[in-house]
């Protein structure tokens, strides 16, 4: 998955009700590809919702 996929899904998931009020894509910023594929699986296990398979960050 491209970053900028991968920062889409992040701002999809910053929308969802668990996360209103707190900042989940400031830490992007810092982050490899790897690790941001990482953040947003388990930003969606926290929120509840199945992590989507292509969340692998390209190589």
């Amino acid at each position: 998955m491209t970053r900028i996929s991968l920062l889409e899904r992040l701002k999809e998931i910053q929308k969802m009700p668990r996360y209103q009020g707190r900042d989940i894509t400031t830490i992007s910023a810092v982050l490899t590809n790897q690790a941001l594929a990482k953040h947003i699986e388990v930003c969606e296990q926290a929120a509840g919702i199945a992590p989507r398979p292509d969340n692998q960050a390209a190589a």
